[in-house]
């Protein structure tokens, strides 16, 4: 906290990094009805992200656990995972999926401080807008990007790190009685709900070098060169247990996939390539460029084909009829149209030309309340309209 009349009555957090003392604290606070939670990660340090430490705050305990030196707490989880505890986080998703990868824990009944702000309308959503916003308390943001996985861990760096739950149920009570007076408790509570079980989907071996942003304007050899220099970047990252973009950046690996350098002076010359990369690992990494441009042309790799549709000639007209009712919502209820409907929901819905809004609940992701504030209105602006023609999702894009 940057105020002085925040820091003089700024609670404490202790700081566990032994078995006996978080089944202590876990064992004292009980089953209380409300307990918030934050978790640090470091996956822009390190290759392999998981939790490297976990805040909580009760109304009158706080701790910061160092799950590092110990045991996995099953008391914790199984407090996490009693639906007669409310688990109050701000932005759930990221921690979900660390709690579930690390811990195997299913979270329920669940308040997201980020998710009821964006629903209430307020467009600057982070925690720390959102403590000014409520109680005029200031964050220190110095530690924003801190290596969480070194230890020690300095003063300052634990006191940043307490900051993300000591006011978050103070924080969860103001922003449920807002939605409670707008009338959006329930719209909340489904959002809620459906943070359960969020979990990283299972990843299919090798196929990270199709996630990397600009790989789809590769041609089919390039790509076969960019997946063997992703292994190669990302099986140095594993063994430094360093972050990929700390190894290699994106932008080198789609150069070198580009440019299929056959030499160490080629390979150095790409701009961003690290000198000492090319130092001690520039053959594996023209080794590499080589597998790729041996890869035979029957077996050069691509983007798996999707569904594909169709063409519509009024597929536009409908979005645009979607957008015009959603943006009219949107300034009705004052929130930000993104948060009422997303583009990509829009046009699912115009493919799928519902015809009552017992068929618009039938398209998944979109929720209950939304129907209710805009579903007449999207099956009117639909009216007219034809629906067209799904084609084969195998036929080649």
């Amino acid at each position: 906290m940057t105020q002085e009349s925040a820091a003089l009555t700024q609670p404490t957090a202790a700081y566990l990094d032994t078995d006996a003392e978080v089944a202590r604290f876990v064992g004292e606070i009980g089953r209380p009805r409300e307990l918030a939670i934050d978790t640090e990660g470091a996956s822009f340090h390190r290759f392999v992200d998981r939790i490297y430490l976990i805040q909580l705050s009760t109304r009158d305990r706080h701790a910061i656990i160092d799950p590092l030196p110990i045991a996995t707490s099953a008391a914790l989880g199984a407090l996490l995972e009693d639906p007669k505890v409310e688990v109050v986080f701000h932005d759930a998703d990221y921690d979900l999926r660390l709690l579930h990868q690390d811990y195997g824990w299913h979270v329920t009944n669940i308040f997201d401080t980020r998710i009821s702000a964006q629903l209430l309308g307020i467009t600057a959503f982070g925690l720390g807008a959102l403590l000014e916003r409520n109680f005029g308390l200031k964050l220190d943001k110095k530690h924003q990007r801190a290596d969480w996985s070194m230890r020690p861990l300095t003063p300052g760096m634990l006191d940043y790190a307490a900051q993300d739950t000591l006011h978050l149920l103070g924080l969860r009570d103001e922003m449920k009685d807002e939605l409670e007076k707008k009338g959006r408790w329930e719209w909340a509570k489904e959002e809620f709900q459906r943070l359960e079980g969020t979990r990283w989907a299972p990843e299919e071996p090798g196929s990270a070098f199709l996630r990397v942003k600009g790989a789809r304007d590769l041609t089919r050899r390039e790509l076969a060169i960019l997946r063997e220099v992703v292994v190669w970047r990302d099986t140095v990252a594993l063994q430094l247990d360093r972050a990929t973009f700390r190894v290699v950046a994106n932008e080198v690996l789609l150069e070198i996939a580009r440019t299929a350098p056959s030499n160490i002076d080629a390979l150095g010359a790409i701009k961003g390539m690290p000198r000492g990369m090319v130092e001690r690992a520039g053959r594996d990494v023209l080794e590499a460029v080589k597998r790729g441009l041996a890869v035979p042309d029957a077996e050069l790799p691509k983007f798996p084909r999707s569904a594909r549709w169709d063409k519509d000639p009024d597929f536009d007209a409908k979005v645009s009829k979607l957008k015009t009712v959603r943006d009219d919502a949107a300034k009705r209820l004052a929130l930000d149209p993104g948060v009422l409907c997303s583009r990509e929901r829009m046009e699912t819905i115009a493919r799928a030309l519902p015809r009552s809004t017992e068929e618009l609940a039938q398209i998944p992701g979109l929720k209950n309340w939304q129907i209710a504030e805009m579903g007449d209105q999207f099956i009117a602006a639909l009216s007219g309209f034809k629906a067209a023609k799904k084609d084969s999702p195998y036929r080649e894009g």
